[in-house]
């Protein structure tokens, strides 16, 4: 595993958590301490947050880079004489269509280490809708077990997980769907996992990982199911947040920034 920085690099981040915690200001993320995988959460919509990715994939100069947001099929058309090319390569990834934010806002992360292969994890919609009403496991397959997802959550995490659905959703969906709604979470969580173990496997990493806060978060997001395929690799996960979390989140390191301007996600909801 090649250093990431030069020594002394870590000046700043030493400054940032010298009282135990782990928030840090923006710029320790040009001085991360150095790891195998390196999962950079997000807010989707959030402009800094992918301005802060971008940042940080500078510094690493990671061999590999997975987007929660691209499926395999669409990273492999992540080639070299479009990768500098915002539009075109928005059109080639079909991105508009995606549902995701702006592309304008993640392009420079994939400029930011323009060596660093593409690796994407997202699952078809109907693979993640089958997860609802048929469970995780039986739709990831034969890995299933590997991966974690033929064993049930614990009680209190199943219940915790459940009630974060519901409010996601802001409170207007089934209470019986909301243990299907964890399923396609954890299908989703397995799969990144899962294409940041290959990435590892053929580059040798270190590996960074686009995903939103709940996918990188270190107590039950993808890092989880990573460690059960990958147990020596050295995982940092990294938070950003809109305003200061009321207690220390699950996460190595975390980031507050400026909210993103949007209209009231619940409001259609509200006007029905």
């Amino acid at each position: 595993m090649r250093q990431l920085f030069l020594p002394g690099a870590l000046t700043a981040l030493a400054i940032a958590t010298a009282a135990g915690a782990g928030e840090i200001p923006p710029e320790a993320l040009v001085s991360l301490p150095s790891a195998d995988v390196v999962i950079l959460g997000e807010t989707h919509d959030n402009p800094w947050h992918h301005a802060n990715q971008a940042v940080a994939v500078a510094a690493i100069q990671p061999a590999a880079l997975v987007f929660e947001m691209l499926t395999s099929e669409q990273a492999a058309r992540v080639v070299p004489d479009l990768r500098g090319d915002a539009a075109a390569l928005g059109a080639a990834l079909g991105w508009a269509e995606s549902g995701w934010p702006d592309f304008a806002m993640y392009h420079p992360i994939f400029t930011a280490a323009p060596e660093a292969a593409i690796y994407g994890a997202a699952l078809p919609r109907d693979e993640v809708r089958r997860a609802v009403g048929e469970g995780a496991a039986p739709v990831f397959g034969d890995e299933a077990s590997a991966y974690g997802l033929a064993e049930p959550l614990p009680a209190d995490e199943q219940a915790i997980r459940e009630a974060g659905q519901m409010e996601a959703h802001c409170n207007a969906m089934p209470a019986e769907m909301m243990g299907g709604m964890v399923e396609a979470q954890r299908l989703r969580d397995a799969a990144l996992a899962r294409a940041t173990q290959q990435a590892l496997s053929e580059t040798g990493g270190p590996v960074a990982i686009i995903t939103g806060n709940g996918h990188a978060r270190s107590d039950w997001g993808m890092g989880r199911a990573l460690a059960r395929v990958a147990p020596e690799a050295h995982v940092i996960a990294i938070g950003q947040f809109e305003s200061p979390p009321a207690e220390a989140p699950p996460f190595d390191l975390w980031l507050v920034t400026p909210p993103a301007e949007r209209p009231d996600p619940c409001a259609v909801f509200r006007s029905e």
